[in-house]
């Protein structure tokens, strides 16, 4: 794959990344059990793209995080704050309308993407 398409993949998949990480943070999350039910639901996503991801959500106030002591091996859980709910749905719609307007355009092309 040329260098330019790896650039526009890496692109195009970073909104959807945010979008797909706001959307499991509705409970709380650990790291860990995070990329999980990313990877459940076919969306793959490294630690070292995640952990920098949730930072800056944090930073934003969108998620909230607090630590649980309570097991041998503390773990920093993650949650939607208010105001990223509604920022959470706000870009979800955003995201729905976007698909199918996409879609719309790109449903008529063929394999080699011309009519």
């Amino acid at each position: 794959m040329s260098t330019l398409l790896d650039s526009l993949i890496t692109e195009l998949r970073r909104g959807t990344l945010t979008l797909a990480v706001l959307s499991q943070l509705r409970t709380p999350q650990y790291g860990y059990s995070l990329v999980q039910l990313l990877e459940d639901s076919g969306v793959s996503m490294e630690q070292s793209t995640l952990y920098p991801l949730l930072r800056r959500l944090e930073k934003q106030e969108l998620v909230t995080s607090s630590w649980d002591t309570s097991e041998s091996r503390p773990r920093k859980y993650y949650v939607l704050s208010d105001y990223g709910v509604e920022i959470f749905l706000k870009l979800k719609a955003e995201w729905l309308k976007n698909s199918k307007e996409l879609y719309g355009l790109l449903k008529g092309e063929d394999d080699d993407g011309f009519n």
